[in-house]
């Protein structure tokens, strides 16, 4: 450790701030590096577990709960049953056709069944990290960003979800890597003054926007909007670069009342200049198979290209600029 310096009391906080620090720890699900879209450059991505939002359309359905979840491999597993027998809280069960599920009630996440598996059907995904051992992760590839302006960025769930970690970890990260880029992707669902803390070691916001109409959103999310938008023009206000995130979802949020809302909204916000518009997909279909939870939006189709261009084209017209995909 490098010798500190400075009077008593500067080295009794420095102390007293490094132990403060090294203690805090967060729960993540993945760090995603070589990443291209999250951000400007080449990123790393850490993806933080827990979100206060239930979207119907979630592509990673794994990142909502705020503790670890064991997933069933269908391709990997041989039904040998190991899993079955050696459980012992009996939290494994089987449903139709030999489908492992969990009962969280019983789980005490032991990872004894993640262990025995011999074809590895059985993976845990969440754990905890300290914050010093996640950027040890991220300066492998500083190289890459000093050299394309990329960075980190904190995504999830949602990262204000666990607001001292994700402080603590953008804090530390831009002393270390001065100059270096920092994104939050956030859904901006919490109390302003945690999402606030963020501002001062973070160079982007990718702010997603699901739904005008706060009705609808609380359908479509579990909660109102009405913190959302307050949230987006408080950013706004503060001078941080802000980009507007709008899924697209076929048959939910997909009207022209909506396009133009959030359109006429993003415009009204200093500074704002940019929408990312992200088509549905149905990549995560299969997650939730693996959790063994219900897809709801089993039968949604994906976006024509067609309807895609109307959509950007509407937007533009608000002289915002657009990207497909974000």
């Amino acid at each position: 450790m490098p010798k500190i310096k400075g009077t008593r009391k500067q080295i009794s906080d420095t102390i007293q701030e490094r132990s403060s620090s090294d203690s805090i720890t967060g729960l993540i699900w993945d760090i995603k590096r070589y990443a291209l879209h999250d951000g400007p450059g080449i990123r790393t991505t850490v993806f933080l577990k827990g979100c206060p939002l239930q979207c119907l359309w979630c592509c990673n359905p794994e990142s909502q709960n705020f503790h670890p979840e064991i997933l069933w491999l269908e391709e990997n597993c041989i039904r040998c049953n190991l899993c079955l027998e050696i459980c012992p809280t009996q939290a494994i069960y089987e449903e139709k056709q030999g489908k492992k599920c969990i009962n969280y009630d019983r789980c005490d996440l032991c990872a004894l069944c993640v262990n025995r598996c011999p074809g590895e059907a059985l993976q845990l995904v969440g754990k905890r990290v300290t914050v010093q051992e996640v950027l040890q992760e991220i300066v492998k590839d500083d190289v890459f960003y000093s050299r394309t302006s990329g960075g980190l960025t904190l995504s999830g769930g949602e990262p204000a979800a666990q607001p001292d970690f994700a402080y603590e970890l953008l804090r530390q990260y831009k002393i270390k890597e001065k100059g270096l880029h920092s994104t939050i992707d956030t859904c901006g669902y919490v109390d302003w003054h945690k999402l606030n803390r963020f501002l001062e070691y973070t160079d982007l916001i990718l702010y997603d926007i699901k739904h005008m109409n706060p009705q609808e959103h609380t359908k479509l999310t579990g909660v109102s909007n009405k913190l959302i938008l307050q949230n987006a023009r408080r950013i706004a206000e503060s001078h941080k670069r802000l980009i507007i995130r709008l899924p697209i979802i076929p048959g939910y949020n997909d009207t022209e009342e909506n396009i133009l809302k959030t359109a006429a909204f993003a415009r009204s916000l200093p500074g704002v200049e940019e929408i990312d518009i992200l088509p549905y997909h149905a990549l995560g279909k299969l997650k939730y198979a693996r959790l063994c939870r219900e897809y709801r939006l089993f039968h949604t189709l994906t976006l024509p290209l067609e309807r895609v261009v109307a959509i950007r084209s509407i937007v533009e017209n608000f002289g915002l600029r657009v990207r497909i995909g974000g």
